[in-house]
């Protein structure tokens, strides 16, 4: 919905409870055969993704019966927002197990938790109050359990796509030399907090720093530093070594905007080339190269593929079109994975990397991310969100394949 101004107004999107109640029921069916009592969800993310509210609180998911949603705060937005049908005012986490206890008449002797992502002192508490007998690593069901999109998820990518799609037109009319990574970065992004953009995306793990303005202009784009992809870039400063800095854009050379985008929880995660007058042929080469790469894989996408498949099929790629030595991070430094599910997470599973052994299924939603490193030169590269369909691929990113010489 769009007020007069034009901008997007959030406040009526609610999770239809047909949503919750199969992701309930998938989870559910996970436990059972996993022998799990219950499960804790107490993670942001996890939580919006079974309740439908994002508020403070923990939701409670029995092997077999209606889940409990516990709200510390902020109840009457939970009450609003959730189709959970118990959803209890929560005063202190250590009323949790007689309010388990007064609605099913038993406790659950194995209690699943998010191990991921709980802190140790957080269980270590949690232990001392919810009187289960054995705690056990729920993550790998959940993470399982988010990983096949329905298609109303589906529906809310594309117009997280349709966000990152119109930013992308934007940055090709107003990049200009003189500005520096970090202007553009924030002209693009307060565009795109006009349209809905939600700002901050969301990384799964606690070391992660997932920000939308990746912007490598020329040498920056050959920078390499702490973060888990091909290059870094500078930064602003050695507390922030990573993303967009202070390096002015130039005319002739390469740059990598690399663009998280989120609506409503869902992500998009997007890579173009751009120049402003015109690119060296040799990274003109390098970026079509990329492009090569991306559009080897998505041929090869079907159900039944393992990811580690589609991996292998973009490093043979890679070396038959001479850029071995540069795909993927420089010699020494080079990542182990092309791609990424994606969701309400910037990164989900699976990850399409080497030797892992996850078969693609209908439903499953990536980024994918050939890109090559000039070690203190620049990157090429491209990265576009996709929908593994019946039969094969769909494209979810509305972004040209292209790159874009301004």
């Amino acid at each position: 919905m769009q007020g007069a101004s034009g901008h997007i107004l959030m406040n009526d999107f609610l999770v239809p409870s047909r949503e919750i109640e199969s992701r309930i029921r998938r989870l559910q069916k996970k436990l059972q055969h996993n022998n799990m009592d219950g499960m804790l969800i107490v993670q942001r993310v996890d939580l919006f993704y079974f309740s439908g509210t994002a508020q403070n609180g923990f939701l409670y998911v029995p092997a077999e019966g209606e889940p409990l949603l516990f709200i510390k705060k902020y109840l009457p937005r939970a009450l609003k927002e959730s189709s959970i049908k118990e959803i209890i005012d929560l005063k202190s986490m250590r009323d949790i197990p007689d309010l388990i206890m007064d609605y099913y008449g038993r406790l659950p002797a194995s209690l699943g938790l998010e191990f991921d992502v709980l802190p140790v002192n957080d269980f270590n508490f949690y232990k001392t109050v919810l009187k289960s007998e054995r705690y056990l690593d729920g993550s790998s069901l959940i993470l399982d359990t988010r990983m096949i999109k329905s298609a109303w998820e589906i529906e809310q990518m594309e117009k997280t796509a349709d966000i990152s799609g119109k930013t992308f037109d934007y940055m090709r009319s107003i990049i200009k030399p003189g500005l520096t990574e970090m202007e553009f970065s924030g002209m693009a992004e307060t565009y795109a907090r006009r349209l809905g953009h939600g700002s901050y995306l969301n990384a799964r793990n606690y070391q992660a720093r997932a920000y939308p303005w990746h912007i490598l202009s020329g040498k920056n784009g050959g920078m390499v530093g702490f973060l888990d992809a091909p290059a870094s870039g500078a930064g602003t400063s050695a507390a922030f070594p990573s993303g967009a800095g202070s390096k002015p854009l130039n005319s002739n050379e390469p740059i990598m905007i690399d663009l998280g985008t989120v609506l409503n929880g869902y992500h998009t995660d997007e890579t173009r080339m751009f120049a402003i007058g015109g690119m060296p042929d040799r990274a003109m080469k390098a970026c079509r190269a990329s492009i090569e790469i991306h559009n080897k894989v998505l041929d090869h996408v079907r159900p039944g593929v393992t990811v580690s498949e589609l991996f292998n099929i973009s490093v043979s790629e890679a070396e038959s079109l001479g850029y071995s030595a540069q795909y993927l991070g420089p010699v020494g430094y080079k990542v182990t994975f092309i791609g990424h599910g994606i969701g309400l997470e910037l990164t989900e599973h699976p990850v399409i990397a080497r030797d892992r052994d996850y078969i693609l299924e209908p439903g499953m939603v990536f980024s994918l991310e050939p890109k090559m490193v000039f070690d203190n030169e620049f990157s090429a590269g491209i990265e576009s969100v996709f929908l593994v369909t019946e039969t094969g691929h769909q494209l979810i990113s509305k972004v040209p394949v292209d790159i874009f010489i301004c």
